[in-house]
């Protein structure tokens, strides 16, 4: 297996433009070998950001260079897409339909120059990294959702890219092919040199792919760090949503009581002055029935606004004094007859909450 030509720097890019009602203005760095997990809302300018990248929206303002190069700057440079040493993978595969698999992943070299012959060989050496040797002479139509994936990977690592480009690459596929796909894309980038700029909505794709995780939100960044840090201490209601938090934005005093901004209030014994933010985990809501007895120190009583099943556990969401999620196993939603439109109590321990300064 070949590998990117040696980048004595990074991915440094600054993007700024405007795509319809959204002004993006975002900044992006990746060190060779590693994975940027991209998430966001609907319409935040995640997918923009990926198409300046890699070259086919402009920059109006700011920088894109990787590996040393200069690949924009606007006013000064413009590399076109296909000069760009970039690969790119869409939620849609994309595959030719009259080509075999062998022959998808082998247009590339042979669109940059290769002899037919050595961008076939290229092309096994990649269908073979991620197992499809015995798919070589398949059409798309011949091949399952996530063997197609798996052939788009290949057709976009085929020419050695310094820079792979991956925008909701499993969206697409069902649950059960989305798990062994994403192992197996897991693998090839394990064994990829270059950088790696993956956009998904899925959480598990990104805690379990990236290395690191940037958050963007209306065209901006509003967090990033490791998986581990932004596990530890989200910093926006959208990334506490993302990591299965409920998170509020509050002002703390040294007694451990916790006003939140949009009403409400929480007591801790994680204390924490001033502008803080205040988490509850969603499987530390307990529901009852009845106005709960003991030790439980922060009790409401809400309506049920909705119930969604996850396997063994379902997330019930909650409004009234407090917004939040609980997660409860299946039996105790059967054994309390949860419904939409119900009111229950919902009590959380002052021990599960916890304060961070904003």
């Amino acid at each position: 297996m070949t590998h990117p030509p040696p980048a004595r720097h990074g991915l440094a890019a600054r993007i700024a433009l405007t795509r319809g009602r959204v002004a993006v203005d975002v900044g992006l760095r990746a060190e060779p070998g590693e994975i940027i997990g991209i998430l966001g809302p609907n319409g935040g300018g995640k997918t923009s950001a990926v198409l300046a990248l890699a070259g086919v929206l402009p920059l109006e303002s700011g920088h894109v260079r990787v590996g040393g190069e200069e690949w924009e700057v606007p006013g000064r440079t413009r590399l076109v897409p296909e000069a760009r040493h970039v690969g790119l993978m869409l939620a849609d595969p994309l595959l030719f339909p009259n080509l075999s698999a062998l022959d998808n992943v082998a247009y590339g070299p042979r669109s940059r120059g290769r002899a037919r012959v050595a961008a076939r060989e290229r092309a096994k050496t990649e269908l073979a990294s991620v197992g499809l040797t015995d798919h070589a002479a398949m059409k798309p139509r011949q091949l399952s959702s996530g063997q197609a994936a798996r052939v788009a990977l290949a057709r976009a690592l085929a020419t050695d890219p310094l820079l792979l480009l991956l925008d909701e690459p499993l969206a697409a596929l069902d649950p059960e092919t989305r798990a062994r796909t994403r192992s197996d894309l897991a693998a090839r980038l394990t064994a990829y040199g270059g950088m790696v700029v993956l956009v998904t909505h899925d959480p598990l794709d990104a805690l379990t792919l990236a290395d690191r995780l940037v958050f963007i939100e209306d065209g901006r960044v509003t967090q990033a760090g490791s998986p581990a840090e932004i596990l530890r201490e989200p910093r926006t209601p959208y990334v506490g949503t993302v990591v299965g938090l409920n998170l509020y934005a509050a002002q703390g005093d040294s007694r451990g009581h916790v006003a939140m901004e949009d009403g409400g209030a929480l007591v801790t014994t994680d204390a924490s002055e001033g502008r803080v933010w205040a988490t509850v985990p969603p499987s530390a809501v307990a529901l009852h029935r009845h106005a709960p007895e003991g030790s439980p120190r922060n009790n409401w009583r809400l309506r049920i606004t909705d119930v969604t099943l996850q396997g063994q556990s379902a997330r019930v969401g909650l409004s009234g004094e407090i917004i939040m999620t609980a997660e409860v196993t299946l039996a105790s939603v059967t054994a309390l007859g949860l419904l939409v439109g119900d009111e229950v109590w919902a009590s959380v321990k002052a021990t599960e909450v916890r304060t961070y300064p904003r």
